[in-house]
């Protein structure tokens, strides 16, 4: 897609700082980093979210996700991160193109995701668990 900026990147017609790259997948300094080698991972090919990207890309991104973690973690010393992905406007998904953040952490860091919990929806889990119909997965 050629408005998108990550089709964009992956076709080399915009700039990355490339830290890995295979057949499906590309892996890149972000742009706009909340940390050091904040890293977003990416498939190749163009899908809008999880929604709709493919078994096989989603299991190569993944697996890249959980390689370059391991990388990081023996070739620099990170040993916390968070790995990150949105879904949609109101999942707070900036870029349209499916992609994982590897945000790596440390205390005071300024970096703070933080969910209002809802310890009362727990009476509601029986109501849950009866829409949820795993024989149609």
């Amino acid at each position: 897609m050629s408005n998108c900026i990550f089709c964009q990147i992956v076709a080399g017609t915009s700039p990355s700082w490339k830290v890995y790259e295979n057949e499906h997948v590309y892996a890149f300094l972000d742009i706009n980093p909340v940390s050091r080698y904040h890293t977003l991972v990416i498939p190749k090919k163009h899908y809008e979210n999880i929604f709709d990207v493919s078994d096989e890309d989603l299991r190569e991104v993944i697996s890249v996700v959980g390689k370059l973690a391991k990388y990081y973690r023996q070739a620099l010393g990170i040993n916390h991160l968070q790995v990150v992905n949105s879904n949609g406007r109101e999942g707070q998904q900036d870029v349209f193109h499916i992609h994982y953040h590897i945000v790596p952490r440390q205390f005071g860091d300024g970096q703070n995701i933080r969910w209002r919990t809802h310890p009362q929806w727990r009476t509601d889990f029986d109501d849950m668990l009866e829409k949820i119909k795993l024989e149609d997965f």
